[in-house]
């Protein structure tokens, strides 16, 4: 019986997952994303070209492997058109190399338009959604209105899709929204024909026969654990599981069938959009923490807010997704820095406490320790016993507080960039 391994992201998103799936590929035979939807951008980088995924699974540009986009996914077929036609692979081969589930969601031009204006309505309590139309299709499919990819394959299709664009434009009506559904619906048509040249199957099925058949497959997380729709700081968070358990829901497999589970955080703290962040640092280090990580969404292109490592939100999130192995990332960005900062805990009131308040907008305050930095460009070192000696102080300190083993630190965004430690 084969296993499934599950990666995933351990703080607000952007930690660096795609390059990491890139890399561990070549190990497994079929990479499955398990939830989200365009909301994700993973970043590859390699051959000296970058590639940015919404909804492809970050194994499409090996060979020979096999990528499924699975029934926890809402999927959108416009920006599924575009992000093809970025891949310079030919149709006729993506075919090949990637099924869909017949049960994941689609996004709807109106569930854009409904994005819009809900976010609109919420005035200075915006969340700061990516107005992709994400959690409208969430929220169809939780309220049993969705429309899946299933859908396509019947002859009433247009049909079908009319009644749900009709009852969508009857609640617009309570909203101002300028935007005319007419300028998204012809790329979204030719979306859907380019999805319906792909195998649209009960994936489920074809998931648990390949674990019989002692296939490896690595299911591949999006946003992060912080933006989990029940464990995240909610109500700023995503529409869907981004925790270890969502790969079961998101892909039709038993929590017995799965096995490692891979977390990956940056060196650092990263969001986008609203919501707590108690380490945001609004001053020049965290403008260097910036320009240094280019930390720009790859989705929107918002800048991103950065801070220091938050302790007590990363052992959260490995003790909510039983963590068997930590990979950090972007551990290059830090070089330069002569002190690096560590949250260890939150001061409230009198109190200092190791938990995550239930309350996200609690005034805390971090309470940091210091540790030394490094001046040495590490981004062609390979092999860990040659990493400065203060980084590896650090990479030590989080094991020693996390009690789970950095198997990866990466030193660059190219896929060559990656320092395996130990075995895992």
């Amino acid at each position: 019986m084969g296993e499934i391994d599950i990666l995933l992201g351990l703080q607000w998103g952007d930690e660096g997952k795609g390059k990491i799936v890139d890399a561990l590929t070549p190990e497994y035979d079929i990479i499955a994303r398990f939830q989200g939807g365009p909301n994700a951008g993973h970043t590859l980088l390699f051959e000296n070209k970058k590639y940015i995924l919404h909804t492809i699974p970050s194994g499409i540009f090996r060979k020979e492997k096999l990528n499924i986009i699975g029934n926890g996914l809402v999927i959108d077929p416009s920006i599924f058109l575009k992000e093809v036609r970025s891949l310079e692979i030919p149709v006729d081969e993506l075919v090949d190399k990637l099924i869909i589930s017949s049960r994941a969601h689609l996004i709807l031009p109106t569930h854009r338009l409904l994005d819009e204006a809900y976010e609109d309505a919420k005035g200075v309590m915006k969340i700061g959604s990516t107005l992709k139309g994400i959690g409208p299709a969430y929220t169809d499919k939780t309220s049993r209105s969705g429309l899946r990819t299933g859908e396509l394959l019947k002859d009433n299709f247009h049909e079908i899709y009319t009644i749900h664009r009709e009852r969508h434009l009857k609640i617009l009506q309570n909203y101002e929204i300028n935007t005319k559904i007419e300028e998204y619906e012809k790329e979204w048509f030719e979306g859907i024909e380019l999805l319906k040249k792909f195998r649209i199957i009960n994936t489920e099925y074809y998931i648990n026969k390949s674990l019989n058949e002692e296939k490896r497959i690595l299911a591949e997380g999006a946003q992060g654990t912080m933006l989990d729709i029940d464990f995240g700081s909610y109500p700023y968070v995503t529409s869907s599981n981004t925790i270890s358990a969502g790969a079961c829901s998101g892909m039709g497999v038993s929590p017995r069938k799965t096995g490692r589970i891979y977390g990956i955080f940056k060196a650092y703290c990263t969001r986008v959009g609203s919501g707590p962040f108690p380490t945001e640092l609004h001053n020049k280090t965290g403008q260097k923490l910036r320009d240094n990580g280019y930390e720009y969404g790859s989705t929107t292109g918002r800048p991103r807010r950065c801070g220091w490592l938050d302790m007590p939100a990363l052992k959260y999130s490995c003790m909510i997704n039983g963590v068997t192995s930590l990979f950090m990332t972007k551990a290059d960005v830090l070089t330069g820095f002569e002190k690096i900062k560590v949250c260890t805990a939150y001061k409230t009131g009198n109190s200092f406490v190791e938990e995550l308040p239930f309350d996200v907008n609690a005034d805390i305050e971090p309470v940091y320790i210091e540790m030394k930095g490094w001046s040495e460009d590490i981004t062609g070192i390979r092999e860990y016993d040659m990493l400065p000696a203060a980084l590896k102080e650090y990479v030590s300190f989080i094991e020693k507080e996390t009690g789970i083993p950095v198997n990866i630190v990466s030193v660059g965004p190219d896929r060559s960039e990656t320092i395996m430690k130990g075995k895992f």
